[in-house]
């Protein structure tokens, strides 16, 4: 898997602050847009931290 994965999590992390922007300027309601970009946020976090070596390396 390699690198794929962290730069999915990345991508889809894009995809969701867009998604929450787009969602907050049609007028959304408040819960739909926290937890879309809590989904950003959690996607962003589980890419970089994929990318930190880990103990085995």
């Amino acid at each position: 898997m390699g690198a794929a994965l962290p730069t999915l999590l990345l991508i889809l992390a894009g995809v969701l602050v867009g998604g929450a922007w787009s969602l907050h300027r049609q007028g959304a309601p408040r819960g739909a847009v926290v937890v879309t970009g809590l989904l950003a946020a959690l996607a962003t976090v589980g890419g970089l931290l994929w990318l930190f070596p880990g103990e085995g390396s």
